[in-house]
């Protein structure tokens, strides 16, 4: 192996990467950028100057409203555009979610949203993860949480109209959720991830509850 080859324990980070220019290729709802940029090679060395457009999105947060003393889970049905070339429905279920606005934390967001997306009041929140949603095209990363809500008060339609927004509740049980990501109806990645872990960590995550004032 030669000296310059970088050994598998060692990793490299944002210093090793060159940005040389950034232009605008695109501003609308959302915005594109092309980067010119090179990289250090795992062989040594520097990569050829590269062209990558991104998605810039921004940021945002997540939570799965879950009401622990009924097992039941609160879901959004809600129109996607970016659904409707892959999926013959492509009204999806999904989690509260909203954009991380300039000076607001991820906890603020998402108390936010279960307000307005669903008009449930979050008791408390377990942060489980973040995550990058394609790093290949789109610097987004999404904080997610679980919120602990009384299920029995989410009813009707929900959303802001001048977002565009048009929203369904459901409330079904914690199983039957996970069971609908099985089958393929939840496909969309924060739901999935976020169910999965719940299924994983419900019982744990039940007594972390019942312990908090």
């Amino acid at each position: 192996m030669a000296d310059s080859v970088l050994p598998a324990d060692q990793h490299y980070d944002r210093n090793d990467v060159e940005i040389l220019k950034c232009e605008p290729c695109f501003k609308g709802f959302f915005r594109i950028n092309r980067y010119h940029l090179r990289h250090k090679l795992f062989a040594g060395g520097w990569s050829e100057v590269m062209q990558r457009e991104m998605f810039e999105r921004g940021h945002a947060a997540a939570v799965l409203p879950y009401d622990p003393e009924t097992d039941q889970i609160v879901l959004l049905e809600q129109f996607r555009l970016g659904a409707y070339e892959t999926k013959e429905d492509p009204w999806l279920l999904e989690l509260v979610a909203g954009m991380i606005e300039p000076g607001e934390n991820v906890e603020e967001v998402i108390h936010r949203e279960a307000e307005e997306e669903a008009g449930l009041t979050l008791q408390q929140a377990e942060f489980v993860l973040s995550y990058m949603v394609s790093p290949g095209g789109t610097t987004e990363r999404i904080d997610l949480f679980v919120g602990h809500v009384d299920a029995s008060q989410a009813d009707g339609l929900h959303g802001l109209a001048h977002e565009g927004e048009d929203i369904r509740l459901h409330v079904v049980s914690r199983e039957q959720a996970y069971q609908w990501v099985m089958d393929g109806r939840i496909d969309n990645a924060t739901s999935v991830i976020a169910l999965q872990w719940l299924q994983l960590n419900h019982e744990s995550l039940k007594q972390r509850w019942k312990q908090k004032p």
